[in-house]
Formats: C-alpha cells, structure tokens, sequence
C-alpha cells in the first residue's frame, strides 16, 4: 500500500504525492484575477517538503507556471541533497511573466515545449524531469500527437523519463498513451467528483492515475464550514467558471457543502480526519491512484501524509458512499 508503480516503466512512487501548485504563492492572469492560493510563506513550504520526505512521501508534482515559476525554485530548494531520492513531476504549456508573476497564454508548439523543458530543469536544479505533463487540457488532438512525440525525443535525449497528459477528457489522454513512454494521466478525481471512465482507461493502459483535487481544493479537509471564506490572493475567492466548489467570495458551495457532511461520518470513521478519509478513497477505488493533494503548512503535509497510515477506506465504506451520493 505504500508504494504504487507510474505507470509502464516501474518506477516507484510512495502511494501518495503531494501537489505543489499552493506553494507558489500569489500569481494572477493578465485581468488581475488570483490564479494562486493566497501569500505563502517559503520556509514553512520548504520545512514542509522535507517533513513529508520523512514521512515516505516521494512524489512532487508542481508545473512551472504555478507561481509564475516560484514552485519550482521552493521545491528544488526543498529538495536538494535528496534528487535521487524522489520523482519530480512538472507541467508545460503556458507562456508566463515571471517578474509580473503573471499567466500570459497557452502554446502548444513543440517549439515552446522544448523551451519550457529548458526553463524547467533551470529553476529545479536538475538534469532530467521524471515525469513532463502536458498542461494545457484541451488542446488540440493534431497538435497535442505532435506534442507527444516532441516529449519522445525528449526521452531520448535524457531531458525526461516519461510524460503525460494533465486532462480530465479520456480520449485525449488515451492519444498520449499510444507513446511509448507515457506512463501516466493526470485528472481530477475525488469523493465529490469520481472519474470511473478515466480509471477504466488507467486500468486498460496500465497507466498511473495521478489525481488532481484529491480534497476538491480544501473542501474535504473540513476547513471550510460556514462562514469561512477565501482570503486575499486566493483563486477560491473569485473562482472561474471551473471552480464549482466554491461560490463568490470563497464560501464553499451549499450543494457540495451538503455532499460534504452527507459523508463525513463515514470517512472520518476508524480514527481518520476527513482529509485522510478522503485519501482512503482513492487508494480504495482503484490500484493505480496516486492522490496529490497540495499543502501549504507543516500541519497540513502531516495531516496528510498521516493518511498513508489508514490506507484504503473498506470495500462496504465505499460502497455506502457511492449509495449516499448517488
């Protein structure tokens, strides 16, 4: 239970990876509106990371456009003297500023592929990227088979060891799965928001199902009750169209709010948090997940990788939470 495969080529990766998207700190696009989860504090993160490293987690997913570039500087700090002993996950697709700290626009151009990588591999610290994610969701299908075989001379140039899509659309991330070295799909899954036709094609592809929004962006974590609100700088404040958790102002959404508490007993039963409950999920619902969910304090990576602990929720807990949210 503690280690789980990425997918075709072996490599091994603690059953849970933690997402480094909240660490980067404030970032915003081009109108202002906050792409990042509020004003971070760099040595926490770092404490953090390397707190989690204790604790058996091995798998850092960040891209570089979170912070505008700033989470992948913190992780490599975070990281140092211990390269060997992790896998590093990052993402490529948008153009930023990163004095501006400002998203600017996607491109999919093998061109900007290879340059990102460069970028990349710069702010980490590190000759190879373990695992390089296509970020931007939708892209075309023409375009993106273009992209993949981009990421197959990048495989054979030593600058990674494996790809993947990050997309929530089974059909495109069954494309990149025709290369030989895509190991895995990146996609959102979680107790609110399940995923079975993306985990069926995991299954079939043998691929690792690394998922997005594990605790739907803090919502399974508990600390969005009534009347807590985003702060300033956070994407949950003024959430885009995507964000269905969270209404205006950052209160947690009354309908998935009630979805929330219609399971909380269930996973937090056996000594759980709901955070861990919501973890023992996906390792229950399928061998190949492998949840990332962010962090932002000491507390947080303990809270979470204390989930590792619990393991999986019981076949009948599952079960009864497919009854309730049905």
């Amino acid at each position: 239970m503690r280690n789980r495969t990425l997918g075709r080529d072996g490599t091994e990766v603690g059953a849970l990876g933690f997402g480094c998207w909240a660490i980067g700190g404030e970032w915003a696009d081009r109108d202002g509106n906050p792409l990042g989860w509020g004003a971070v504090d760099d040595e926490e993160s770092v404490a953090a990371i390397r707190l989690a490293l204790d604790l058996g987690v091995t798998f850092f997913d960040t891209a570089d456009v979170y912070g505008a570039g700033h989470s992948e500087r913190v992780l490599a700090r975070a990281l140092a003297g211990n390269r060997d002993d992790v896998v590093i996950a990052t993402k490529w697709g948008n153009r930023f500023d990163e004095r501006a700290r400002t998203l600017i626009a996607g491109d999919s151009s093998p061109a900007y592929a290879r340059e990102a990588l460069i970028g990349s591999l710069r702010r980490l610290g590190t000759d190879r990227i373990d695992l390089y994610q296509l970020h931007l969701s939708d892209a075309p299908l023409d375009e993106a088979a273009e992209l993949r075989e981009a990421c197959e001379e990048f495989v054979a140039e030593g600058l990674i060891l494996a790809y993947a899509w990050s997309t929530d659309d089974p059909v495109r991330a069954a494309l990149f799965a025709e290369g030989a070295h895509c190991v895995a799909v990146q996609h959102a899954c979680n107790v609110l928001q399940d995923a079975p036709e993306m985990l069926a094609l995991c299954a079939d592809q043998g691929l690792a199902s690394i998922n997005r929004s594990p605790l739907a962006m803090g919502l399974l974590t508990g600390a969005y009750g009534p009347g807590r609100r985003g702060g300033a700088g956070d994407i949950r404040a003024t959430p885009p169209a995507w964000l269905q958790w969270f209404g205006a102002g950052g209160a947690a959404a009354p309908e998935w709010a009630a979805r929330v508490d219609a399971v909380r007993e269930i996973l937090t039963a056996d000594g759980r948090t709901l955070a861990q409950g919501a973890l023992g999920w996906l390792w229950a619902r399928s061998p190949h997940t492998v949840p990332i969910p962010g962090f932002r304090t000491v507390a947080q990576a303990e809270e979470n990788a204390g989930a590792m602990a619990h393991g999986p929720l019981r076949d009948e807990q599952v079960a009864e939470i497919g009854a309730l949210l049905a």
